[in-house]
C-alpha cells in the first residue's frame, strides 16, 4: 500500500535555502517575508514542524527554532490542539494592504531601499535638517595613512604595548564604583591630571573643576555651538579655516561670518566690524590651515573685543604640543583675565584620532551648563578609556610620548623640506615650519592647484587643496585662495621620500 502524499496548507517550493549558511535563520526570514507580503495571510494554518522539515529536507530542530523566533516576534500563534497559525493582526493586515495597494515593498529594514528620501524635504523637514543639507562633513579618508594626509599624527609610534597592559589591568579587576553612571564632566582623576598638565606644560592656571571631558575636539565645539549661540546670531570663524567648526555653528542656526587671516593671525579690525557677533572661533597657536601663529598684539586685541562685546572666544589648540624651537606657546586662555576664553584640547593629535578623547577648559560659570548638556547627550564618557589615559599620564608615559612625537614630527618635516620640488611652475617653495603637523604651500592660481592635486592623487599621494578651506561666500578671488596643504607626520621618513619622488615625476 503506497503512502498518501503530504499535503501542506501552503506551497513551500519557493523557499530556497543555502546549505552553507544558518538554515533556521533563513527559514525564519523566508516565512516572515511571506507574512509581510501577504503570501501567508492572517489566520493561515502552518504545517507541523515535522512535516515542513520533511518537505524541505531539514532537521526538525531547524524548523522548531524558526517557529520559535516567529512566535517570539508575534508573527505566528499556537492554538491548543489545533496547530500553528499566522497571527490575526488587524493592524498589521491594514498596513500591509495599504503598502501593497501603493506598490510599496513590505521588507523589514532600518533603511528600506524605497524610503531613502532626504528627510530635509517634504512635510518631514525641520530647520536643522535643512541646514544639514549644506553643512555636513565630507566622508573621511579611510585606510592606512598615506603621505601627506592632514590631521594624522605619527600613531605608528604610539606605545600600544603599554596601553594594552594598562587597559588589560583595568578590566582584569575593575572597581565596581566605576561601572555605573559616571560624572558627566568626566572621571575626576583624569580631570585632575589634565589640569596639572595644563598648569605645568602650557602655563594655563586652571583647576580640575573647570575641565569637562569630551569625545574629541569636535564634540567640544558642538557643545559650544549648542549652548552659546541663539539661532540667527553671528559667529566669527577664520577664513580660510577649520570648516567642521563652521558647520557645527551653522547647524545650531548661527550665521557664520568669515574673518581674514594675515601674517599675524585673525584680522581683529575686520572682526570688530561684525556688530552683532559675540562668539569667535580661533586656532591661535598654529592657524588651521595656514600655519600662522597669532601675534601677542592680536591676542590682546581679540581679548579686548570679547570684553567689549560681552562675548566668548573658542580657542582650539588642536596641535599646540608641536613646537620645534623652544617650549609650546602659552594658550590665549592664559592671557584671559575676564574669563572669556573656552579652551579646546584633544588627545587625538598626540595619541591617535580613533581614541575620541578631548576636553574643555571652561570659565567656572560655564562648567555646570556644559556638564548638564553632556549628560543629556551621552550621559557620560566611556570610563575605560578615561581611566587608562589617567594611568598613562600618571605613570609618565604621556610626557615621554609627547617628546618622542615632537622629535619624529621634526624629522619628518625635515625630509619634506629637503625633498620639496623647486622647479614646478606656479608652485611655491616650502616655507619654514615652526609648529604643528602640517604646512601650507603657495600656488599661483586655482586651476594649477586643482591640477597638482589630481596628479598627486593619481600617483597615490594625498595633497589637499587650500581652496577647500575657504567659506563658499568668500569675497576673495578664487585664484587668491589657491594653495596646497600637506600633513607631514602621518608616515615615516622613507615613505615621505618615496612620495616626494613620485610627486616630482608627476608634477613635471
Amino acid at each position: 500500500m503506497s503512502e498518501r502524499p503530504l499535503v501542506l496548507p501552503f506551497d513551500p517550493s519557493g523557499i530556497v535555502l543555502d546549505r552553507r549558511r544558518g538554515l533556521s535563520q533563513q527559514l525564519y526570514q523566508a516565512l516572515r517575508a511571506r507574512v509581510l507580503d501577504g503570501r501567508l495571510s492572517s489566520g493561515t494554518r502552518l504545517p507541523a514542524t515535522r512535516d515542513l522539515a520533511s518537505v524541505l529536507a531539514l532537521s526538525r530542530n531547524s524548523v522548531v527554532r524558526a517557529y520559535d523566533q516567529l512566535y517570539a516576534e508575534g508573527f505566528i500563534e499556537s492554538r491548543v490542539g489545533d496547530g500553528t497559525y499566522v497571527s490575526r493582526l488587524a493592524k498589521l493586515s491594514t498596513q500591509l494592504s495599504t503598502r501593497l495597494s501603493q506598490g510599496l515593498s513590505t521588507e523589514l529594514s532600518t533603511f528600506p531601499p524605497d524610503d531613502t528620501e532626504d528627510l530635509s524635504s517634504s512635510t518631514r523637514s525641520s530647520a536643522p535638517l535643512e541646514r544639514l543639507k549644506s553643512h555636513h562633513l565630507s566622508p573621511p579618508r579611510t585606510g592606512a595613512p598615506r603621505a601627506f594626509r592632514v590631521g594624522i599624527p605619527a600613531f605608528d609610534l604610539f606605545p600600544f604595548d603599554v596601553w594594552a597592559k594598562l587597559q588589560a589591568g583595568f578590566w582584569r579587576d575593575p572597581d565596581p564604583a566605576l561601572l555605573g553612571y559616571g560624572d558627566p564632566a568626566g572621571e575626576p582623576v583624569l580631570r585632575e591630571l589634565i589640569a596639572a598638565y595644563m598648569r605645568r606644560s602650557r602655563g594655563l592656571s586652571c583647576t580640575a573643576e573647570q575641565i569637562v571631558i569630551t569625545s574629541g575636539a569636535q564634540q567640544a565645539i558642538s557643545l559650544c555651538a549648542q549652548l552659546l549661540l541663539q539661532p540667527g546670531e553671528e559667529v566669527a570663524v577664520e577664513n580660510p579655516g577649520y570648516r567642521a567648526a563652521g558647520h557645527a555653528f551653522a547647524l545650531a542656526g548661527a550665521k557664520v561670518r568669515g574673518v581674514a587671516i594675515d601674517e599675524e593671525g585673525l584680522v581683529c579690525e575686520q572682526l570688530a566690524q561684525l556688530r552683532d557677533c559675540r562668539l569667535a572661533y580661533v586656532t591661535p597657536a598654529h592657524q588651521y590651515p595656514t600655519g600662522v601663529t597669532m601675534s601677542l598684539a592680536r591676542r590682546l586685541s581679540l581679548l579686548a573685543w570679547a570684553e567689549r562685546q560681552d562675548g566668548w572666544i573658542i580657542e582650539d589648540d588642536y596641535d599646540g604640543e608641536y613646537r620645534y624651537s623652544g617650549a609650546p606657546l602659552a594658550p590665549l586662555a592664559a592671557l584671559d583675565r575676564q574669563q572669556r576664553v573656552i579652551y579646546v584640547g584633544t588627545f587625538g593629535k598626540i595619541a591617535f584620532p580613533a581614541l575620541r578623547l578631548g576636553y574643555l577648559v571652561l570659565p567656572p560659570r560655564l562648567v555646570q551648563a556644559f556638564s548638564q548638556a553632556r549628560a543629556l547627550a551621552v550621559r557620560h564618557s566611556e570610563v575605560g578609556t578615561q581611566c587608562v589615559m589617567a594611568q598613562f599620564m600618571a605613570q609618565g608615559h604621556f610626557q615621554r610620548h609627547i617628546r618622542r612625537m615632537r622629535r619624529a614630527a621634526l624629522a619628518r618635516r625635515n625630509v619634506l623640506k629637503a625633498g620639496w620640488p623647486l622647479d614646478v611652475p606656479g608652485l611655491g617653495a616650502m616655507p619654514e615650519v615652526a609648529a604643528g603637523l602640517h604646512v601650507k604651500v603657495d600656488v599661483d592660481n586655482f586651476a594649477r592647484e586643482q591640477a597638482l592635486v589630481a596628479r598627486a592623487e593619481a600617483v597615490g599621494v594625498e595633497v589637499h587643496p587650500l581652496s577647500a578651506y575657504w567659506l563658499e561666500d568668500s569675497e576673495v578671488p578664487v585664484d587668491k585662495r589657491a594653495g596646497l596643504v600637506l600633513g607631514f607626520a602621518a608616515v615615516p621618513e622613507e615613505e615621505i621620500a618615496g612620495a616626494l619622488m613620485r610627486l616630482r615625476r608627476a608634477w613635471r
